[in-house]
């Protein structure tokens, strides 16, 4: 199962979904609201997201698959695994979107001086502030992506029981090593392997991607707590 990140879709699989086909039924999904899936009417959570996977899972007739999953689909894989063991067997996140670190100073005073800005000029504020994804939402796109990034999921990852694999792009900066690192901190069983690229590591490399996730998926003496460069 591959599971794709925010304002992306299944194609971002590609070179993914050629090679696995060769070893595994493979299946890609676009999230509501994403790709050539229906566009929402209401907000979804992070929960929302999940209950709505779970339902096309017993709709495809999917069953406790390996999952790989991008930046925000590991937010909905881990919320998966969370509540249910046998929602995957081995779990593989990379780009590993859904901790929030400790707020910087400067970061208090934006979200400070937005708020007011909202209340005064909320056009203002919609223009001014936010990132370029966001900004591009729609309104009802904009409420769910606040749900989503505001929820901390390292205590849903604290109970997964699931072997978990995370792929850290050495040039990821829209999700940096410490984050991957704070989840692997919370993780019962969890692995750490760092690859070239960026946060589209499986893209900008997909030959050695791929070759770490089926080390992974056919590895049956998975090792924990462990760190390695690739």
């Amino acid at each position: 199962m591959l599971l794709h990140g925010y304002l992306s879709c299944k194609e971002t699989f590609v070179k993914q979904i050629e090679y696995f086909s060769r070893f595994y039924r493979v299946t890609a999904l676009d999230f509501i609201g994403f790709g050539g899936s229906v566009p929402l009417t209401n907000a979804f959570s992070v929960s929302d997201y999940a209950a709505w996977t779970r339902e096309a899972f017993s709709l495809l007739d999917v069953r406790s698959p390996h999952v790989i999953a991008h930046s925000f689909g590991c937010r909905v894989a881990v919320k998966m695994a969370a509540n249910d063991p046998h929602a995957f067997d081995k779990i593989l996140l990379t780009g590993a979107a859904g901790v929030i670190l400790r707020r910087t100073l400067g970061y208090k005073i934006k979200v400070r001086a937005y708020r007011i800005a909202r209340r005064i000029a909320p056009k203002f504020a919609e223009k001014r502030f936010g990132s370029a994804e966001y900004k591009t939402l729609s309104p009802v796109m904009k409420e769910s992506y606040k749900k989503i990034v505001n929820e901390d999921l390292r205590a849903d990852a604290a109970r997964i029981e699931n072997a978990v694999l995370l792929v850290q792009g050495t040039d990821d900066r829209t999700t940096p090593k410490k984050e991957a690192q704070a989840y692997l901190e919370s993780m019962k069983k969890g692995r750490l392997v760092e690859m070239n690229g960026g946060h589209f590591a499986f893209m900008d490399d997909p030959m050695t991607f791929n070759l770490i996730a089926e080390e992974f998926f056919y590895d049956g003496t998975f090792a924990q707590s462990g760190s390695q460069r690739r």
